[in-house]
């Protein structure tokens, strides 16, 4: 059974992190649409939705499983 994890933003350094991905990368795959687009939080702020983040890691993770 699913437990609902709450909603939180992270910023553009754990999600790095998180992905193992440089901050230029996450910035280039978003423009492309291959990955989720930030939350504008203000004029030079934003973050990104933490369940968006962890279900594109998770679709990544699939499709590599897939590949085997």
């Amino acid at each position: 059974m699913k437990t609902e994890q709450p909603l939180r933003l992270m910023k553009i350094e754990e999600v790095a992190r998180l992905t193992a991905t440089p901050k230029s990368s996450i910035y280039w795959r978003c423009n492309r649409g291959e990955f989720p687009r930030p939350v504008k939080l203000g004029e030079r702020a934003s973050a990104w939705r933490s369940d968006e983040v962890e279900a594109w890691i998770a679709a990544r993770i699939a499709a590599a499983l897939a590949s085997r």
